[in-house]
């Protein structure tokens, strides 16, 4: 058995830490008080042993068995079944990482399974076991202690999200060609948060409704609603993180058509200078191309030529030259082409 603690309370105090969950059943069936066992991906055979032993609900062992469940509170009779989805912040990847506990409270016991890394439960045992006036108030107060520290686990989460998103908005105006991908990489992982922090107000809600018919302690009533302030907190801003993101794909939208209009603009300024460019070398070219085409005629090597013996044949042509270029000239200026 992945035991990773293992322990009977009574009045608020450890009286045995068995090494075995037979001695764990045997030691309260002899004092009393409540186990605390604590385990560590536990096989689908030592899940049935603590179904058989506690007379947990075979659908809630399913969910037990198959993992990968989403944030909920289930409660079977007298025992409650909870899945959280624990986060924390990876600083070096930037990323959020994800995990899964699942806790089995009954009258006389508390069962964690965790399949991650996070939370922290050791911290979570040493933080009731030195308040035995909390402990002391039973397997009710291993739940309050296990939300809250997977609540209080959110915290950096949620400013490690917050860093990620004050950084996309220095991309945006920088021209990152890779914020399109974080933006959507940092949308997914804001809605995954989402996904394990918004189920909790209706769980903390469905706790607060069985108060009264569960006689849960007005100390841990007062606790549990403390940690549920905490939890809307935390599901409000999860909501203008997600907010903020669709905004930052809209202004990246808005920003990339304007860079694409400025380079098109610039483009056509570019083909449009080329263009009059072209048209002022065409003008050129037919200007020129008359009186040349007059010189290259009347300098044929012809015998037979009418104007070649005409006194004003040469005054004639050099007229002839200068009028075709200058009635050019001023078309192609009328026409803005020079």
């Amino acid at each position: 058995m992945p035991l990773i603690d293992n322990a009977v309370y009574v009045d608020g105090a450890r009286v045995a830490t068995p090494a075995t969950l037979d001695e764990t059943f045997e030691t309260m069936a002899k004092h009393g008080g409540f186990g605390w066992i604590g385990l560590y991906r536990p096989t689908d055979a030592e899940l049935d042993v603590l179904a058989a032993e506690f007379d947990l609900h075979p659908l809630a062992i399913e969910d037990a068995r198959k993992g990968h469940q989403r944030a909920k509170l289930e409660r079977y009779g007298d025992t409650l079944f909870v899945v959280l989805r624990p986060a924390r912040y990876l600083d070096d990847v930037e990323e959020v990482e994800f995990g899964e506990l699942h806790l089995f409270v009954g009258p006389h016991f508390a069962i964690t399974i965790r399949r991650a890394e996070s939370p922290n439960l050791a911290r979570v045992r040493r933080r009731l076991e030195a308040h035995p006036e909390l402990l002391a108030k039973g397997p009710e107060a291993v739940l309050y202690a296990v939300l809250d520290e997977v609540v209080d686990e959110y915290s950096p989460v949620d400013a490690g999200l917050e860093n990620d998103i004050d950084e996309i908005e220095e991309q945006l105006f920088s021209g990152d060609p890779q914020v399109t991908r974080r933006i959507y990489d940092l949308a997914s992982e804001v809605m995954e948060f989402q996904r394990a922090t918004r189920p909790l107000v209706g769980m903390f809600d469905a706790l607060e409704r069985g108060f009264e018919k569960y006689a849960v302690d007005l100390e841990l009533q007062r606790y549990l609603r403390d940690v549920k302030d905490h939890v809307i907190r935390i599901v409000e801003r999860g909501e203008s993180f997600r907010q903020l993101l669709q905004n930052a794909l809209q202004v990246h939208a808005t920003l990339v058509t304007q860079r694409q209009n400025e380079e098109m603009k610039r483009l056509g300024e570019t083909t449009l200078s080329q263009s009059e460019q072209s048209k002022k070398i065409a003008s050129w070219a037919a200007i020129i191309f008359a009186p040349t085409l007059i010189a290259g005629i009347y300098g044929m090597n012809f015998d037979f030529m009418p104007e070649l013996g005409w006194v004003a044949g040469y005054p004639f042509a050099l007229a002839l030259m200068t009028a075709f270029a200058t009635s050019l000239y001023v078309i192609f200026k009328r026409r803005n082409w020079l």
